[in-house]
């Protein structure tokens, strides 16, 4: 297969949504967004916030205060920001009031989350638009605890239906962009769901791939793993500093403000690559305080265990199919079950028997079967035992339409797990979400790969189907151009192990 010639590109719109003016970016000195991977991934700061084109000097302005905040210890938390006395000038004689956001999630067919981060700790509103009408939602406090992080449940809307909508901060209106709208889960029996991994941080400012995402419209996009935050172990003041550059990007919040996002971790935004457990001269207070900035920085339905045990995994509803997201990072030992730790192994089975929808997604950061690098940090090399336990227990209990998607290896690839029982698993890896280069363009030189694309930008999707007497799934590669470069549909029987 052949891979995509890619494009120039730079951002047409760098608008502010984060202040009640707007601002045009100037393009004239953009650093050139489709680079090498392994170029990209060393910038940083300013020059990663500029790189699909300059953002208002305003912007960068503020980045830089706040980075500066969160810089000054590993511990810096949003309390500092909320306490550094020219953050806190600039904002005021600026007028802004919020630092990231809206970010929508936890989509349901009534309602949604919205996610905020303030200035300072504020009270927040969300107001839904309806006909003739308009319903008000919270108030929900954010706080120096909660990184400045206000969360709103938006309730009672009619399945299928877009609602725009306002976000209120201290009872003022904050700018959001344009056409921004909550989209809730149809009842009908057919869902779309995009999913990659792997942006690095850089491909999430990629508006030309986030306009393609928004237009096909999905009613939801799963992210799990190399996401917005890039090697800064246990300096969780950098960790934040990352996210901050996520919520200028304007491609992102053009994104996440209409598309509601789940997602997990892998080793970059954990610690740095390959780094799980408690990695060398950290600690369990290490590795807790990370888990506390992820889990802050994204609108997830829950946070692994919810407790002292940690973790970042869940298990949602979307439409017809049940979605596992897990974690293969913080658990991890190198014994056997070591890749998920004994606890999620057994959490993981009792969803799976719990299951009830046509399809059972499930995501893993890194590769269940590695054929491109020597399994060097997958599943099927790491822990074999225990994914073979697994596989055994979906197996035994026949446990019908399982897809496994995964990441880790940038490029995209993907591969038929054949099993002894005749059973045959599939695994989509999308990890293109970053254009980076990587050893997925390999892959085709196995015999059960499927697919194999290097330096690409492009995001997964798949289409269910489950109203159809045997429901299928139908999935797509797709390139940031709007070009199929793989696709694939499997009927719920083609996944359900034999008797």
């Amino acid at each position: 297969m052949k891979d995509i010639s890619r494009r120039s590109f730079l951002a047409s719109s760098g608008s502010l949504a984060l202040t009640n003016f707007s601002l045009r970016a100037d393009n004239s000195s953009a650093l050139n967004g489709y680079s090498p991977g392994n170029l990209l991934s060393k910038i940083d700061g300013l020059e990663l916030l500029n790189l699909w084109g300059k953002q208002p000097k305003v912007v960068q302005k503020l980045f830089t205060l706040i980075d500066t905040a969160l810089s000054q210890s590993k511990k810096c938390t949003y309390a500092d920001v909320a306490r550094d006395r020219d953050v806190q000038e600039f904002c005021k004689r600026h007028n802004i009031r919020h630092l990231g956001g809206p970010m929508l999630g936890c989509v349901t067919q009534n309602g949604a989350k919205v996610w905020v981060r303030t200035v300072r700790p504020s009270s927040v509103k969300v107001k839904i638009k309806m006909k003739g009408s308009s319903k008000i939602f919270g108030p929900v406090e954010s706080s120096e605890e909660s990184d400045l992080v206000a969360s709103v449940q938006v309730d009672g809307l009619k399945p299928g239906k877009s609602y725009s909508y306002e976000v209120l901060i201290d009872g003022e209106p904050i700018s959001i962009p344009v056409k921004t709208s909550i989209t809730t889960l149809p009842v009908d029996q057919k869902i779309r769901i995009a999913f990659g991994t792997c942006p690095h941080r850089w491909g999430l400012g990629n508006q030309k791939q986030a306009d393609r995402i928004l237009k096909h419209k999905p009613s939801a996009l799963l992210m799990y793993g190399d996401l917005g935050s890039q090697d800064k172990n246990e300096h969780v003041g950098k960790h934040r500093s990352d996210y901050q550059i996520r919520d200028l990007f304007p491609a992102w919040q053009n994104l996440s403000g209409s598309i509601p996002t789940f997602t997990s971790w892998d080793d970059h935004d954990y610690f740095d690559n390959d780094r799980s457990g408690i990695p060398k001269n950290c600690t369990n207070k290490d590795r807790l305080a990370v888990r506390k900035v992820f889990s802050q920085a994204w609108n997830n339905p829950s946070v692994g265990f919810n407790d002292d045990r940690g973790g970042i995994f869940f298990r949602t509803r979307l439409g017809p199919c049940d979605v596992i997201m897990l974690d293969n990072r913080y658990f991890r030992t190198g014994e056997k079950r070591g890749f998920l730790g004994n606890g999620q192994t057994e959490w993981l089975k009792e969803q799976l028997l719990d299951c009830k929808g046509e399809f059972i997604i499930i995501t893993c950061g890194t590769m269940w079967t590695d054929h491109i690098s020597k399994g060097k940090d997958s599943w099927g090399k790491f822990d074999p035992e225990g994914r073979e336990e697994l596989f055994q227990f979906i197996e035994k209990n026949r446990i019908p339409g399982v897809l496994l998607l995964s990441g880790d290896r940038h490029g995209a690839c993907g591969f038929r797990i054949s099993r002894p029982s005749g059973h045959t698993f599939y695994e989509f890896e999308a990890a293109t979400l970053g254009g980076r280069s990587g050893p997925a363009s390999g892959a085709m030189k196995h015999p059960d790969a499927l697919y194999a694309f290097d330096s690409t930008y492009a995001f997964g999707e798949l289409n269910v189907d489950a109203s159809l007497p045997d429901p299928e799934v139908n999935y797509r590669l797709i390139h940031e151009s709007g070009k199929v470069l793989y696709e694939l549909s499997l009927k719920r029987s083609e996944l359900t192990p034999p008797a």
